[in-house]
């Protein structure tokens, strides 16, 4: 059964529209909550990131799930994987976060895990969804759940981070410059590596609502790399909004997505780690990369969701998306910036490099996404012209490239994603298949 509500990652749209309006998130609340009760639940957290729709967000949900007898601890601004984790140290039924990850402050989303800290299941968004469609009904008022602020959860999950960090080597002496994207980060991130010992020089850390992601963080870096260069700084780490991606800049202010993040770990990760899992964003340069070391890539579409599946499905620990999801299960249980950003610093002093040294085993293919915003959604698979310019562009190639064209799940955009072994080729071919695009659906 195809979902009406839920995309890639929750439920995201422009604050105002679709199911991201007070109203509609209070019966969202409620219908969570009825699943919840049905499945013997009784408690959730609720937590956010910086953006100024989420107290009204905030307020509209804990009502929601109050009327359906579900108990609420409210956490206040804290990053996605803080929220997944002390769903599971407050042994609640679910964690419940409002935000719309990297995109702007104008628009807001709503994201769910489990109990295990992980997201749930394509089957329960299919029974939220179903109770969402009936009446709200309020329970008993001797039945309506209570609600309560966990004060330390800050602490709590600061202390989470530094646990995870395996180095013999704290990080005295090593200068580092943060960008927490004016987001969730911004009282987190700066403390966990202040408290291990470095010298943090910190970007975005002053949100007023409105600045999230502007300008800088995790999807727009030339103000971390200018930084790092003008610091001297070892290294730059970059966080989105809600603080599930992560980015990083070397010493020489170049860039490390997720893919050279993956490698890194993966290259450095004992002998028992045979495979990792990626998208089919992926670059091929990591998958030749890998294959020369050993260790098979994985691919799946896109979303963290995929990638979380299929390494609970192989047993495997690493994977990544390019945009900087990163996920190490053997330390957390979803994609999470900070703790990621740790493991790599670890192996980075471990290993005696520089982090530029470290990445250079991994010769990335020459590779362009281009965003085409449309209005509404689109059926890209059963367009007869842009599948004819898919295969024009693929025997132009020569075998020696890649296409991908696909609908954004969180945004109105059609991706178009072209690699291959020369730069110029690709760029024509980008051109050529954005143009289509725009004339098919734009």
């Amino acid at each position: 059964m195809k979902k009406k509500y839920f995309g890639t990652d929750g439920i995201r749209n422009q604050v105002g529209k679709g199911l991201i309006r007070p109203d509609q998130v209070l019966k969202l609340g409620w219908a969570t909550g009825q699943v919840l009760k049905s499945l013997g639940g009784s408690k959730v957290m609720i937590g956010k990131d910086t953006r100024i729709s989420g107290y009204m967000f905030e307020s509209a949900l804990e009502a929601g799930f109050i009327s359906a007898g579900i108990d609420v601890l409210l956490l206040g601004p804290m990053p996605t994987p803080a929220i997944a984790y002390l769903t599971q140290t407050f042994h609640a039924d679910a964690g419940i976060v409002i935000s719309a990850s990297h995109n702007p402050h104008y628009d807001n989303g709503i994201k769910f895990f489990g109990a295990n800290g992980q997201k749930i299941s394509d089957e329960m968004e299919l029974q939220i969804e179903k109770v969402f469609e009936q009446e709200l009904t309020i329970c008993d008022s001797s039945e309506l759940g209570r609600a309560r602020r966990i004060d330390d959860a800050p602490g709590r999950y600061i202390e989470f981070c530094k646990s995870t960090f395996d180095s013999a080597r704290k990080l005295d002496g090593i200068k580092l410059v943060l960008d927490c994207a004016h987001g969730a980060t911004y009282h987190i991130a700066p403390a966990v590596f202040t408290e291990l010992g470095a010298e943090v020089v910190t970007i975005g850390v002053q949100p007023n609502g409105v600045n999230i992601n502007q300008e800088c963080g995790a999807t727009d870096l030339e103000q971390l790399q200018a930084r790092v260069l003008m610091e001297k700084a070892q290294l730059g780490i970059a966080f989105d909004g809600d603080g599930d991606r992560v980015m990083m800049v070397d010493e020489q202010g170049a860039v490390l997505d997720g893919d050279e993040i993956l490698y890194i770990l993966a290259s450095t990760a004992p002998p028992s780690v045979k495979g990792v899992v990626g998208t089919v964003m992926s670059n091929l340069g990591l998958e030749k990369a890998l294959q020369e070391k050993g260790i098979t890539l994985h691919r799946t579409p896109v979303g963290d969701r995929y990638v979380m599946s299929a390494l609970v499905e192989r047993g495997w620990l690493l994977g990544a998306e390019p945009s900087g999801h990163v996920l190490c299960l053997n330390k957390t249980s979803t994609g999470d910036g900070i703790v990621a950003a740790l493991q790599v610093v670890a192996r980075w002093l471990s290993s005696g490099h520089r982090l530029s040294e470290l990445k250079a085993g991994m010769k990335k293919y020459p590779q362009i996404l281009k965003n085409v915003r449309i209005d509404g959604l689109a059926d890209i698979q059963s367009n007869q012209a842009l599948e004819a310019a898919v295969k024009a562009s693929e025997l132009r190639m020569g075998g020696k490239g890649r296409v991908l064209i696909r609908a954004s799940g969180t945004e109105p955009l059609i991706r178009v994603m072209v690699e291959g072994e020369n730069i110029e080729q690709v760029e024509k071919e980008v051109s050529e298949l954005t143009r289509v695009v725009e004339t098919e659906f734009c």
